[in-house]
Order: structure tokens, then sequence, then C-alpha cells
């Protein structure tokens, strides 16, 4: 008996699957260890099967045989060999094996796959820790998809093309996504009319296109300042702020050819029912002249 016959440990242990919660080796990776045909050793299960319960050998379910085809079997030689499922062998069905195989390759080959089992085991169990953090990791990754979907599922929803809407109370995330669509559209220049703003508008307006120029009207009395304006236009120039009290309602126009007429100033989207509407675009030169 020499250990010529015999694979090096690390690919033993690079065999050893995780599969229904155990340390399993599939039947064609046995085989080559053993030095006989997946056949053959397969037909001396059979021959003896009452040694082998399911703890001890299992053949793997439809789902399972299609998971471990797409993570191990690469080659379309391999994958054209596999007609049907093949057999998991646990680290009791491996002892086994060396009894029923009895040749002393088979012996040898047993000694060397139990010690990989048993490296695994304590790899597994010295890691615990990171595993348990990695799974945690996967757990909150799919959260995180769900919330994503969800966020383009809203966007979706309020897309820029309808004509008219109403946000009732509490819609405040989609009140603020609908108008951002709104503010993300401009091309060229936005002028929003409207008496109470305050810096949460200013940061709606971070969201504009590079280089598209903003006015806004509102109230002398209004809570910004220039040095507000100073500091915006820092990061995202250009704003302008002009002082009218001259309107009552809110009005957002889009590069001069699209015009809101909207039920709430912008700071307070969604805290009560509000509505929204495209008024004739013909007005907008009106509305800016008796500003």
């Amino acid at each position: 008996m020499t250990n010529e016959i015999l694979p090096q440990r690390v690919d033993i242990e690079n065999k050893i699957l995780i599969i229904r919660g155990q340390q399993v080796i599939i039947d064609r990776d046995l085989a080559r260890f053993y030095g006989v045909g997946t056949k053959v050793l397969n037909q001396a299960v059979k021959r003896n099967i009452e040694r082998f319960p399911e703890e001890f050998c299992f053949q793997l379910n439809k789902e399972e045989f299609e998971n471990w085809k797409s993570q191990f079997v690469t080659s379309n030689s391999d994958k054209m060999g596999l007609r049907r499922p093949p057999y998991a062998f646990t680290e009791q069905g491996v002892a086994m094996l060396s009894a029923v195989l009895k040749s002393d390759t088979a012996i040898a080959a047993s000694i060397q796959i139990m010690h990989a089992f048993v490296f695994m085991r304590r790899f597994l169990q010295n890691n615990s820790k990171i595993f348990v953090e990695i799974d945690s990791i996967k757990r909150h990754q799919v959260e995180s998809d769900k919330r994503i979907d969800e966020l383009f599922d809203r966007m979706d929803r309020y897309k820029i093309e309808d004509k008219q809407g109403i946000f009732f109370q509490g819609q405040i995330f989609d009140a603020y996504a609908k108008f951002e669509s709104f503010i993300q559209s401009a091309e060229k220049e936005i002028v929003l009319i409207d008496n109470y703003i305050d810096l949460s508008v200013l940061e709606r307006f971070s969201k504009k296109q590079k280089d598209v120029k903003v006015t806004i009207y509102t109230d002398p009395k209004t809570k910004l300042n220039e040095q507000d304006v100073q500091k915006f236009n820092e990061q995202y120039p250009q704003l302008t702020l002009k002082h009218s009290s001259k309107a009552h309602d809110r009005f957002l126009i889009i590069d001069n050819n699209t015009l809101y007429h909207i039920g709430a100033s912008l700071k307070d989207l969604g805290k009560k029912c509000f509505a929204f509407e495209v008024l004739d675009s013909a007005w907008i030169k009106e509305i800016l002249k008796n500003l």
C-alpha cells in the first residue's frame, strides 16, 4: 500500500460539499479516489444496500442536482455523462464503503477522506461566526434589493407625463419623488413661484441637471437669505432668488414651456392633501410679467 495511488488531501477537501446541512462527497469523486468506476462503486452499494441508510448515502433530488451541475460540472462531456442525479455519501457512508470495497486502496483512501472530513468540520466550527456574518449580509442584501425595487416601482408610478394628480396626507415620499422628476426633466431653466420656501426646497433643486438655471420668486419674508443662495451656488450653480408678493398660488415652470400649478408649497409636499395640474403654457409669459 503506497500513498502514490491516493490524491493529495487538499484535493479531497475541495470535493466535500454541504448538501441538506451535511458534509458529503459525490459518488463520481469517491470513485476516483478509490480507483474504481462510478458504476462499480454504486453497484457495490446496491448489493449492500442494507448497510447504507439515508443518513449514510442519498441520491440528489432534482433541485440539488441542477444546483450541483451549475456550480461544479463545467465541461460539456461531464454534463453529457450525467443522465441521472448522482449519489452523495456522508462521513459514515464513506467509512462503510471501505468495508464494502475491501481493497487496500479503498481502505487507505477512506482514511485520508475521513481525515479530510474532520479537517472540514473543524474549519466550519472555527469559522462559524464568519459564516453567520456572511449569511446576515446576504439577508440584508435581499432586503435592500426589495427596497430598491419598491423605490423604482414608485418612481414608475409617478412619471412626469402625468398631467394632473392628487397626493393625500402622509404621501410625503411619493410627492417629493414626483416633483423631483419634474426638476430632473428640466434641460435649461426652472422657475418656481412659491411664497413659503426654506432650505428643504433648495435640497430638491440639488437634483437638477448640471447647468440648469433656477429662479425662485418668493415672499420678502422668506426664511432663505443671500448666504443660503451663495452656498447652494458653490455646488449647484446657478440659482437666483427674487422677491415678490403678487402671487398667492404656487407655480413651477420648466424650460419656459411647461407650467405646473401646485396646491402646496414645495416644503410641505405630502403633509396634507393637495393637487397639481399642468396649465396651458400660454400663461407663462403673463404670470412672469405680473410678478
